[in-house]
């Protein structure tokens, strides 16, 4: 059995949720982090180090973090034919290219957005990190906007686990409210067509 700890409204879970969902596999989520507290102390701790969301656990002990790396795993172990991690070497180093552009590229821009916005009271904002972050973020996205501009997906013609690790970020990039977004029509376009897939319509949840 797979059992997925993370609370449904973490970006990082939502990625996993739409995979599993993606694949029709059988799950059980458990809701810990943020209001539910949970990861601060050693049985999760022991599951992952940081007392961050998500973390993968299967029977037998197994144990994984790192949203991205949990992504790789389930395709391996569990559907290893899927196209969604193509097995090619150069289609799968390009899926992965991108899935690591999406943590060490967009992540931190993106989050200063996030969190100066939606979890930060108005009076304790900073304007100024939320307009660099804004900045910051939609150049980042314009790079994925070229992408798509190409292809309907962002290594080709078909959905990867590549557009998996975006999908929740772009979610929140349209739909927060903020000043200063710079147009990017391919990547409205695929938002669009993301949320053609059912799987990604249900993991996105409120913006919290």
């Amino acid at each position: 059995m797979i059992r997925l700890w993370g609370r449904a409204t973490s970006s990082n879970v939502m990625k996993v949720i739409w995979l599993l969902d993606e694949l029709g596999l059988r799950y059980e989520r458990r809701d810990v982090g943020g209001p539910f507290g949970g990861t601060s102390g050693p049985e999760y701790r022991a599951l992952q180090p940081l007392g961050l969301v998500p973390a993968l656990e299967e029977d037998g002990g197994f144990t994984l973090f790192e949203s991205n790396v949990i992504l790789r795993y389930i395709c391996n172990a569990h559907a290893p034919a899927t196209p969604l991690y193509p097995a090619e070497p150069r289609a799968r180093a390009q899926v992965e290219a991108w899935m690591e552009f999406q943590q060490t590229a967009l992540n931190r821009p993106a989050g200063v957005v996030f969190i100066g916005l939606i979890r930060t009271p108005p009076e304790k904002r900073n304007a100024a990190a939320i307009a660099t972050g804004v900045r910051e973020a939609g150049a980042m996205w314009g790079i994925i906007n070229d992408r798509v501009a190409r292809h309907p997906y962002v290594v080709g013609e078909s959905l990867t686990l590549a557009d998996l690790a975006y999908g929740p970020h772009v979610h929140r990039w349209f739909n927060m409210p903020f000043e200063g977004r710079p147009p990017a029509p391919h990547l409205q376009a695929w938002y669009e067509r993301l949320k053609t897939h059912p799987t990604y319509k249900c993991c996105l949840g409120e913006i919290v």
